[in-house]
């Protein structure tokens, strides 16, 4: 913001939520890069990180972020009542800031990329595969509409910074590689994981076995520490945010999805008091509003490792008023008996030691990894009648499969029902759902063949990686980014992606 406001703006400041209210045409429609990039000089002085030598574009400080983005269940907004500097509002009236060098000033460049099919969608996002047209590199990159985000531009801006503070320091976690925005939306690259999520992997093995599913967990739980000593909390860890980077059979899991994700800072002995996550792998002090914290996420691992290791999680319940309400009383057992009598007590221990409904007493994910059952992960099994270590597989799948079929009826029912709501339904919820398809559909559309983007952060660090001059933009070049997407998407196909 600063003096790169225009003089059409510094009208509105006066004003805040006329900004809000407005529509804006798709040219006027603002950044929410922009107040954490013009703010990053006024908090700490420091520019972008140096850990990651991918591209980046920006410099957001950790202390300019805020609550999270295209994630299943975010219940409540009281994350934007917090008193920190990243839940000030974007359009909110800030003290004016010194002149910026030349160097720091926003850049608009042709784009380096082009996208290629839909990989998946969220609340406010979709996630394509694309390609870097100089490198030849692949990434996921996430399209966030950006009327989408008129009024929740602080959840980008967190997402941002929590990246920041952990890519590239960590094999199993995510890299945010790039972020840069066209007149319409918002982009962020990340890793591409060809590999599928964590249980798909499991049942597509010949056999599987309570040390596999151990070293499994003690990978996760490192990841998790690096995490947590980088002052975050993840608050939604679970089986469908765990991916594997490529087909290959000693691929790196992946921890991903930094969406609800928070910088806590220990010193500052803060609390996180919203609603947010997804409702089976919540902890107790989430539902309670009592304050929560890193402890969220070693509760999640803990029901992870009950998932893992019998195919359904430990709070299954008919309504999600029951599941709460179990998580809240810790209300699970190690049952039915036949999921169970292959699996160790010292595997059953690890888990009701992770899902200690007192916070307070819960472990920390370091003082997790140093129980028995991940120690020593090699002792851990049950003979079959054989004199073999039992193979859990054929339980976990039978499990898993029943759920997913009782889960299939139980989503039709609700469409059903959701159809019969709608026709009731208030006009202008029918047409806000409307509205969030149509400008996700428009994300999708977009081309990035033919449009420039800006980077916040200024030429400086644009021309690093995005200054690709003419004989970078011709038609050859973009023919041949299309044709490498098609290539990676068979190879995907066919298995071939090591």
């Amino acid at each position: 913001m600063g003096n790169t406001q225009s003089s059409s703006d510094s009208t509105l400041t006066s004003n805040p939520l006329d900004k809000v209210k407005n529509r804006y045409s798709r040219a006027d429609l603002k950044s929410p890069f922009k107040a954490a990039f013009g703010g990053s000089s006024r908090h700490n002085g420091k520019g972008r990180t140096g850990s990651n030598e991918a591209p980046s574009a920006g410099s957001a400080t950790p202390a300019a972020a805020a609550s999270a983005v295209a994630v299943a269940v975010a219940v409540g907004a009281s994350s934007s009542q917090e008193s920190s500097d990243y839940s000030r509002p974007i359009y909110e009236t800030a003290p004016p800031l010194p002149p910026r060098p030349p160097s720091e000033m926003p850049v608009t460049v042709p784009c380096q990329y082009r996208t290629g099919k839909t990989l998946g969608s969220g609340t406010y996002a979709i996630v394509k595969e694309a390609i870097h047209i100089q490198t030849g590199k692949y990434y996921a990159c996430k399209v966030i509409n950006k009327r989408l985000m008129e009024g929740r531009e602080h959840m980008v801006r967190n997402e941002i910074a929590v990246l920041k503070r952990v890519s590239s320091g960590h094999p199993n976690v995510v890299t945010l590689h790039d972020y840069f925005e066209t007149a319409h939306n918002l982009y962020l690259c990340f890793d591409l994981c060809t590999g599928g999520e964590l249980f798909d992997r499991i049942c597509a093995k010949g056999n599987y076995y309570e040390s596999d599913a151990a070293t499994l967990v003690r990978t996760i739980f490192k990841a998790v520490k690096y995490i947590h000593d980088s002052g975050i909390v993840h608050r939604d860890l679970k089986p469908e945010n765990l991916l594997f980077r490529t087909q290959a059979e000693d691929a790196d899991i992946m921890i991903a999805d930094f969406g609800l994700s928070r910088v806590m800072e220990e010193e500052k002995l803060n609390q996180l008091t919203e609603i947010c996550g997804t409702p089976g792998y919540m902890a107790p002090e989430i539902f309670k509003k009592i304050g929560h914290g890193k402890p969220v996420d070693v509760w999640a691992m803990g029901v992870i490792t009950y998932f893992l290791l019998a195919g359904y999680t430990p709070f299954d319940r008919d309504s999600q008023q029951q599941e709460m309400e179990a998580i809240i009383a810790g209300d699970y057992k190690f049952e039915p008996a036949e999921y169970w009598q292959n699996v160790t007590e010292t595997a059953k221990d690890f888990v009701r030691t992770c899902l200690t409904v007192d916070p307070a007493k819960r472990p920390t994910a370091a003082a997790a990894m140093t129980h028995k059952w991940l120690a020593t992960p090699e002792t851990n099994f049950v003979l079959d009648q054989t004199g073999a270590p039992a193979d859990l597989l054929p339980n976990v799948k039978k499990a898993f499969n029943a759920k997913q079929l009782w889960r299939k009826a139980a989503s039709t029912i609700k469409a059903v029902n959701r159809m019969a709501i709608l026709a009731q339904a208030d006009p202008n919820l029918v047409k806000m759902r409307e509205d969030l398809n149509m400008y996700k559909e428009e994300s999708a559309k977009e081309n990035l063949e033919n449009v420039d983007i800006t980077y916040q952060e200024g030429a400086a660090a644009a021309k690093k990686t995005d200054d690709i001059s003419a004989e970078g933009n011709d038609d050859l070049t973009s023919k041949l980014a299309r044709a490498s997407l098609d290539v990676k998407d068979k190879a995907v196909e066919a298995g071939a992606d090591k």
